[in-house]
């Protein structure tokens, strides 16, 4: 399938994670109910919530009648079901564990997900906080200041320095605001562009990972990925170089895509995986190739990838919450700091006009 009609899928019809997460476990319950795939396909069509999906299902229960394989047809809508969970599929189909298959992948879908959401949620303090700071400045610099400032200008007296600032900002502000709010939406869509240049968009995540503060988090939401990932599709029976190479593939990370890609060719070679992963132990932690060293040479591979995915998902919610408790009284800080310089700067001129009268 051409990328056109992926590109326009992905640009005004979407599937949320949880839309898959519940095609996963119900096709898995109903296949271990004993019915057919088929019936279990227009079972799920008749429950799900989302358009796009029932037309998606629609078109995989015709090709499932006309004899295809179910993970050939969710293939052609690569938009919605990537390689991990087409692969995952693939190989239950071909080994006759699919049903088991499709629960393990609903399990990981939805701690993926979990976590995604703890991230968000504890960005919505600090947003708000930041609308809030630019919404009472625009109000004061915008709507109540001018109102103030034909005062201060017509005493011809020298007005102190905050309120001059003050007084150029708002100026500038109000004469060249529809430019500054049209260069910043430019910039941004500017930003997003040069991001589809490969070696910016890997500049960048590699800055991100020597990032004092934010790196370590990174790392751990990165090593959460990659292990439960690989532990899922080594479960699956997916060979390791396949499954480095698709697992490789579910990062948005470049550095850790890269990295991986290369990981697989090694294995391929013969290296161990934590042979390799050891000498890159700037982006991979010591504890991650320790531990799968010993899963390797024990052959617990897959249950230490579990154990690791646990353990960084942990780490990370951990290291979210200390984020947001450091970040929140630097906000409500700023915050203050800026109405305070706002309102010193309209308060000291009237006090010192008033102590002039009197």
């Amino acid at each position: 399938m051409s990328n056109s009609p992926i590109l326009f899928r992905r640009l005004f019809h979407t599937v949320s994670i949880q839309d898959k997460i519940n095609f996963a476990r119900h096709l898995s319950i109903v296949i271990k109910a004993g019915l057919p795939i088929l019936e279990g396909l227009k079972m799920i069509r008749k429950q799900t919530s989302s358009r796009y999906l029932a037309s998606i299902i629609d078109k995989i229960s015709t090709d499932v009648s006309n004899g295809q394989f179910l993970a050939n047809s969710l293939a052609n809508f690569s938009d919605v079901f990537d390689k991990f969970f087409v692969n995952i599929v693939r190989v239950g189909e071909t080994s006759g564990t699919l049903a088991t298959n499709l629960s393990y992948l609903s399990d990981e879908l939805k701690k993926s997900n979990d976590l995604k959401n703890k991230i968000r949620s504890a960005m919505i303090y600090p947003i708000i906080v930041m609308m809030a700071t630019v919404a009472l400045t625009s109000f004061l610099v915008f709507f109540a200041f001018p109102k103030i400032l034909p005062i201060f200008t017509g005493l011809h007296v020298q007005l102190p320095i905050t309120t001059r600032i003050l007084i150029a900002t708002s100026e500038f502000l109000i004469a060249n605001g529809v430019y500054l709010i049209v260069g910043i939406i430019i910039f941004f869509i500017g930003i997003k562009l040069l991001f589809l240049v490969r070696p910016v968009h890997y500049l960048f995540d590699r800055l991100l990972l020597f990032l004092p503060v934010f790196s370590p988090l990174i790392v751990d939401v990165n090593m959460a990925n990659f292990t439960r990932i690989l532990a899922v599709l080594l479960r699956g029976g997916i060979k390791i170089v396949e499954a480095v190479n698709i697992t490789a593939d579910t990062f948005g990370n470049l550095v850790y895509q890269s990295s991986l890609n290369k990981a697989a060719s090694e294995i391929k070679k013969g290296e161990q995986l934590a042979q390799y992963l050891s000498v890159h132990k700037a982006i991979f932690p010591m504890l991650l190739s320790g531990l799968i060293e010993i899963g390797e040479n024990t052959g617990n591979l897959e249950d230490n990838l579990s154990y690791l995915a646990d353990y960084y998902r942990e780490e990370a919610e951990l290291k979210i919450q200390n984020l947001t408790a450091l970040i929140e009284p630097l906000l409500l800080l700023l915050m203050g700091l800026i109405v305070g310089f706002v309102a010193v700067s309209i308060i000291t001129p009237i006090y010192t006009i008033t102590q002039g009268v009197s």
